[in-house]
């Protein structure tokens, strides 16, 4: 049986998944590794500790996979990954110089800050990157590795430095390391950097200047499709690596999204990408410019238009951990479905300020609205409600930047997306279908379909345009809400996000 494999190296964990050649899912094997947090806001994964969680998840996962199907042949395997989170190792001998900066990690606020300023404004490189100047992308992160580690300094003064994000990190390991290992990037992986120039695909001659890096430090930047190297050692010796794609393109790629589809993955936070085909729209409402795909070397980059939300699925941990009012998340719904309404309270999850479409920093979270008849039941819902809310507003802003009328149908996926009030409460909220798949880890589809376009197991064509076996394992969530109520219930949401604004420091005096 000939299969595509798909590395899917998260935020919490790795996972490595086996498919054939329907795309039916076969094995897979899952390895948590250590949050390493030295300060509040600092977030670092040991690279070495990464690495090794890929090698037991590949062993392991093959071994079911030959327990289950008898004798297999992987024929090509893709990489996602966590986005934007940053390392830096040595060239002579392949070991990091400091654990991987996070993307969530929030230590480069002084430096972004000091950025925004020499520039002019924190939105002087959008039209080239697409980007804002924020925390959030890699080019920030390796200033202050070089500002704050001597051994980096060190390397880069001497030559020895390479710098890459977590997809280069595992290629370079998967082909030799030290030992002729090759050094690449995707274009979707790249363009978080802010580094790359949207336009050209390249690095950008300046922005390296700004930021004292050289290319011989850098990844070349490649397409989503296309083959590498092949492996060396471990359980996948000599299968070609033939896709990669940072997790939300790669997600997006798994949905099946042609032009003008959006889809929404539910995870910690959420994550609205829509494909605009093959021109870069820019934003004038919060929301981002980035690569959707580029499915071969020679085949046109198509652009998607991202929004990013803090707290999804966090939001319900945050219920259960921190105020302790349920007992697992799956009790969210169960409250939630037993009342018909929030009881006037609106919850804004703004617990380490707002992201897309807001950017607003100096925000908090408030929970508004409350009276001696609110429950638990009516807290957890309010929770459900502003997600599908914010959700809600990316899409607004899409719409706008779009020049469309609206969408017909939201694709979602993730872990929250199980949560069948939340989707229904989505489907009410935003006033179109809400589309979930039977098979929710759509990213780890989406890498195996680029590895398989890749190396020729599948054409671009089946995996874009074979919908219609595919819908029929989905389930759709059609609103059911008078539109009228759910546009005066949305202005009163937004009237409490405006009441989040400036909390960051708030006392009374």
């Amino acid at each position: 049986m000939e299969c595509v494999g798909a590395i899917d190296q998260g935020t919490q964990s790795t996972r490595f998944l086996i498919y054939d050649r329907t795309a039916r899912l076969i094995a897979s094997h899952q390895v948590e590794f250590t949050q390493i947090t030295p300060r509040p806001g600092w977030v670092e994964h040991d690279p070495l500790e990464v690495w090794q969680s890929v090698l037991v998840c590949l062993e392991k996962a093959v071994k079911a996979a030959k327990t289950k199907e008898g004798d297999i042949k992987i024929v090509a395997v893709g990489i996602t990954n966590q986005r934007e989170t940053t390392l830096v190792w040595d060239r002579t001998t392949g070991k990091p110089l400091h654990n991987a900066i996070v993307w969530m990690d929030r230590r480069t606020a002084g430096i972004c800050q000091r950025f925004a300023e020499d520039f002019g404004s924190k939105d002087h490189y959008r039209a080239k990157t697409g980007l804002p100047v924020s925390t959030y992308f890699s080019a920030f992160k390796w200033t202050w590795l070089h500002e704050n580690v001597a051994a980096v300094r060190e390397a880069k003064a001497a030559g020895r430095c390479m710098l890459g994000t977590i997809d280069s990190w595992l290629i370079y390991n998967l082909t030799g390391g030290v030992s002729g290992g090759i050094h690449v990037t995707d274009v979707s992986n790249a363009a978080r950097t802010f580094l790359m120039d949207i336009h050209t695909l390249a690095w950008d001659a300046d922005l390296l200047q700004r930021f004292g890096l050289s290319l011989d430090m850098l990844p070349r930047i490649c397409s989503n499709a296309e083959v590498y190297g092949a492996v060396k050692g471990t359980p996948l010796d000599g299968v070609p690596i033939a896709g990669c794609l940072g997790d939300q393109q790669a997600a997006m790629l798994g949905q099946r999204c042609k032009p003008l589809e959006a889809k929404n993955t539910y995870g910690t936070g959420c994550f609205v990408l829509l494909n605009t085909g093959d021109t870069p729209i820019q934003s004038s409402h919060g929301l981002l410019t980035t690569m959707a795909y580029k499915l071969g070397p020679s085949e046109p980059a198509h652009y998607a238009l991202e929004g990013s939300i803090a707290i999804a699925g966090a939001g319900v941990s945050w219920l259960k951990d921190n105020l302790r009012i349920i007992d697992s998340p799956e009790e969210s719904a169960t409250l939630a479905a037993s009342i018909d309404g929030t009881g006037g309270v609106y919850f804004v999850p703004a617990f380490g300020g707002l992201l897309a479409p807001q950017w607003r920093d100096d925000a908090r979270g408030v929970i508004l609205g409350i009276s001696s008849f609110t429950t638990r039941a009516h807290i957890a819902r309010a929770l459900l409600e502003a997600i599908a809310w914010q959700t809600k507003e990316v899409l607004d802003a899409m719409v706008q930047d779009a020049g469309r009328e609206g969408f017909s149908l939201l694709r979602v996926d993730g872990g929250a997306s199980r949560n069948d009030v939340l989707m229904q409460l989505q489907a009410d909220a935003i006033q179109i279908p809400v589309r979930r798949p039977e098979h929710l880890e759509t990213t780890c589809l989406g890498a195996a379909f680029a590895a398989g376009i890749g190396s020729g197991f599948w054409t671009k064509e089946w995996v874009l345009h074979s919908d219609a076996c595919h819908a029929q394992d989905s389930q759709e969530f059609r609103p059911q809400a008078d539109p009228e109520e759910i546009q005066q219930r949305f202005n009163c949401w937004q009237e409490a996000v405006k009441r989040s604004f400036n909390l960051e420091h708030f006392e009374l005096h």
